[in-house]
Parts: structure tokens; sequence; C-alpha cells
């Protein structure tokens, strides 16, 4: 059944007021899914739709909507309404949503929810943006290390419930530092008069609650973690991010430097419902500046308008030529990027990729001058293929090493290395190659500078 055709069918139960039709036809949806349904929606009808839902299933599907819509859907909610929909969300979803009400606001839909939760929210609420602390969650399986198994098992029983994650266990003393770990498998296959402190792992992986959430991703894929602890400076137990919540920042992570790479400022929220005017501002800047930079290529041309007046067949080659330079450029400048956004490249490496990429390089330009020559040939002869066989091989070296480069020192100055992208690589390769090609066609073809 397509889109379309569900929200059509909904729009009109809604219209026939029967209610009754529509909360049996929702319920066949997963939260996600429904998630995809409410943002087809105007805001009234997406407002609707949660209405028919119970509150554990609207705060599900919450959770999924883009932080645009639930701040829009948010506002037209009453207090006691936000209020129910924080005291089923997740922890960190929760906190997530008290963020982006109005300042004025929270005190109203906080008044209503228990005080230990009430602490919670605000505590993950403030932490910074971008940080471990900012997606972690408080709703966690913790024992004490000196009771028992059977002890440990009825306090998971009657504590988690509401933890996201119980396969991992962590195990703290009584002034909430990490001792440890144990998982559900262990805990339920271990005798049941074993204390937890015997079987518990101490090896335990962590993140500060100050560190970076693309760090601590990283470090749940590094090692495979379900959960990873949170601490903060005195190696207190404060939250669990889990790898649901990796995933989600490892997608972010990879959606913003996409948009760097194509020279794309930081766009908040989901591109289908981005304003014309923020689309705008977050591409204009670096097109104006590659404006300014393709300048450089007209210059290069301008320099040698004899060579081209001369050698009018020079001009057939000139955009295979440079394309050919930015092409293996771009190529250069991605492995590299991503080498360093992964972990697999850092700057001590900088010297024996330098000189990988110059063989590899060289061997690439060489295969494709041989094939761009035999057209030379074909088009000017001997001397015009010379020219571009040459090129192609000096173009495609520096266009490689350019987009290998870069990356490395935008690194080195502190700047995010996805600023090197395609199209200011590009650029750069294109104003080296028509100084390169016009200059060895100068020199070979005997012209005058």
């Amino acid at each position: 059944m397509t889109h379309p055709i569900i929200e059509s069918f909904l729009r009109h139960s809604i219209e026939r007021k029967d209610y009754q039709v529509v909360r049996q036809f929702l319920e066949e949806f997963q939260p996600a899914d429904l998630c995809d349904l409410i943002q087809q929606e105007p805001l009234p009808t997406a407002l609707d739709i949660l209405k028919f839902l119970s509150y554990e299933r609207r705060a599900s599907v919450f959770g999924y909507l883009p932080n645009t819509l639930q701040e829009q859907l948010a506002a037209e909610m009453s207090d006691d309404d936000v209020s129910l929909l924080l005291k089923h969300m997740d922890a960190d979803e929760g906190a997530d949503l008290l963020n982006l009400l109005p300042e004025e606001r929270h005190d109203g839909v906080l008044r209503s929810i228990a005080k230990k939760e009430r602490e919670d929210l605000r505590r993950l609420a403030s932490h910074s943006e971008g940080t471990a602390g900012a997606i972690m969650t408080s709703d966690y399986a913790a024992i004490p290390a000196h009771v028992k198994v059977s002890e440990a098992l009825n306090i998971v029983r009657t504590t988690a419930p509401g933890a996201e994650t119980i396969y991992q266990i962590f195990v703290t003393d009584g002034q909430h530092q990490l001792l440890g770990t144990v998982s559900l498998r262990e805990l339920i296959l271990a005798p049941q008069t074993v204390k937890i402190q015997d079987i518990m792992t101490t090896d335990i992986v962590t993140v500060s609650v100050d560190a970076a959430q693309e760090d601590a991703a990283k470090t749940i894929s590094r090692y495979d973690l379900l959960a990873l602890p949170v601490i903060d400076s005195e190696s207190r137990l404060v939250g669990i991010i889990t790898y649901d919540d990796a995933m989600d920042v490892a997608e972010a992570e990879a959606t913003e430097d996409m948009h760097k790479s194509a020279t794309i400022g930081n766009l908040e929220g989901n591109f289908r419902d981005a304003r014309l005017l923020t689309l705008y501002r977050k591409r204009i800047v670096w097109l104006i500046l590659l404006v300014f930079g393709n300048l450089f290529s007209g210059a290069g041309i301008a320099f040698f308008e004899d060579t081209i007046a001369a050698y009018v067949v020079l001009v057939f080659f000139l955009p295979v030529l440079v394309g050919s330079g930015g092409n293996a450029g771009s190529q250069a400048a991605t492995l590299v990027i991503r080498g360093l956004a992964t972990g697999d490249v850092d700057l001590k490496d900088w010297g024996r990729l330098l000189g990988r990429e110059l063989v590899i390089a060289s061997g690439l330009g060489l295969t494709m001058a041989i094939a761009i020559s035999m057209v030379g040939h074909f088009r000017g002869g001997d001397e015009i293929a010379l020219v571009v066989g040459l090129s192609m091989v000096s173009i495609v070296i520096v266009g490689s090493l350019v987009g290998m480069c870069l990356p490395f020192i935008l690194n080195r100055l502190g700047w995010d290395p996805a600023t090197a992208s395609a199209p200011l690589v590009t650029t750069i390769a294109d104003s080296a190659g028509v100084l390169i090609y016009f200059s060895i066609a100068t020199a070979i073809l005997g012209l005058p500078v």
C-alpha cells in the first residue's frame, strides 16, 4: 500500500470521526513507519495522528521524528501533553526534547514529573551539544559488587524494566564508581551463591562525559560494544551510550562530512524540509569563493593566448586534461579524508603516503597519457601527442598530490579535513593544470612565452 493511499484513508477516517478504525489501523504500523507517515502530513493532521496513539507508542514515534518537527509539534501541545511524553520517552531522547523547548516552558512541563526523573532530565539536558554526555542515557542496569548472583538477578528484575539494555549490566560501589561489568548471559549461567565481584569483568572500556560524541561512536565500533559506559572526572558512572545511539551519531557525522565534501555548510534537520533561504546560504559562500578560484584558470589561459592562437587544437584537449587532474585529486582527497575520519590514517603517515601516492599517480598518469596521446596524434601529429601525453602525466601527478596533501594541511591547522572537498581540490587542480599544460606546449612547440 502506497503512502498516498494510506494518507487519504487516514484523513477520511479522521474526518468521518471513525476513531476506532483509525486506532486499529495505526496499531499495524511500526513506530519508524509511523514517523515516515507523520512527516508527510501537515502539522494539524500530524497532531491528530499522535493523539490516537497510546502515550508509550506516541513517545516511541516522537523519538524518531527530526528535531525540527519535534519542536513544531511540541509548540502546539500543552505542557501536560509534553510532560506525559517526557515521562514515557527514553531519558536521552527526553533530554533532547527538553532542549528544544523554550526555557520558559521547562518548569511547566517538568512540574508533574517525579523528582528523580526531573533531575535526570535536567542533568542530561545540561551537557554540551556534540559531547558523549549529550547522547548518553541514564536508563541502565546497575548492581553492587558484594551481592550474590541470586540477589543481583532480583535487583535487575525490580530496578531495570525501563533500562535501554540489560544485556550488559554495570557493577558499581556505594559512591557509584564503576568497578566492572557482567553480561546477562554470565549472570544467568553463574552459580546462584557466587558473588558478583568474583565473576565481573574489570577490564572496562569507558568514555569521558566531555568526550566528543564521534569518539564515543568510534569506541563502540572498535570494541563491538552493546553499550559504552560514560564516566565523570571521578570515575563515577553517569550514563551509557548504546550501539543504536552510536549508529545515529555515525550517520550524522557521515552526512556532515558529505555536505562538507560538496562545500555545503552544516545543514540542520533534513534536506526535504530545509527552507529555500537556508539552502541558498549554505551553498553560496563556497560557490562564490570557488568562482574567484577559477579566475586563476582564466588568467592562465589569457597568459598563453599566443600559444592557443598558434595551435588552436590545444583547446580541444584542455577540458580532458584539467578534468583528469581534478578527478585524480578528488579520488586521493576522498581516500585521505575517510582515512583520517576513521582513524586509519594519522599525520605521522603523511610522508609514507606521499611517496606511495607519487608512485600510484605516476602509473595512473602514464596509463591515461598513452590513451590521450593516440587521440593527440590523430588530431595534431606527433608534437601534439607528446604535449598532451606529458601534460597528462604531470597534471594527474600534481592533482593527486594536491588531493592527498590538502586534508593533512587542514588537519594540521586544526580545520576539518572534510573541507578539502572535491570542488576545492578540483579548482586548485584546474588552475595548476592550465599552467602545466600550456607551459609544456609552449616549450615543446618552440613558441615564445
